[in-house]
């Protein structure tokens, strides 16, 4: 099954602005422990996004942008994921006296 580029566009698109709509509706106090949660969902992205670029013909160019803006958006998604759970996993340490 060959999938066009504007098919993926498309679905590019309606990710985005599903994504968005589902953490607009999250209320503040929890978006640190569903950014801590959602990491294995960032490595998907990331795991997509390299399966997009090694399958990707030579001059589909679209494919290419748009696999490498999902490994670099998604490597960006993991670290930070990590960052802030390492912080808030600081914040339950006892402190030495």
């Amino acid at each position: 099954m060959e999938v066009s580029a504007l098919g993926l566009l498309y679905i590019f698109i309606m990710a985005i602005f599903v994504g968005f709509e589902v953490i607009s509706k999250v209320p503040v106090i929890l978006h640190t422990p569903l950014m801590s949660g959602t990491n294995a969902i960032h490595g998907i992205v990331l795991l997509g996004g390299m399966l997009v670029l090694g399958m990707a013909k030579p001059n589909d160019w679209v494919a290419i942008l748009f696999g490498f803006i999902a490994v670099i958006f998604g490597a960006i998604n993991v670290v930070g994921g990590f960052v802030v759970t390492d912080r808030m996993l600081h914040m339950f340490k006892r402190r030495k006296s």
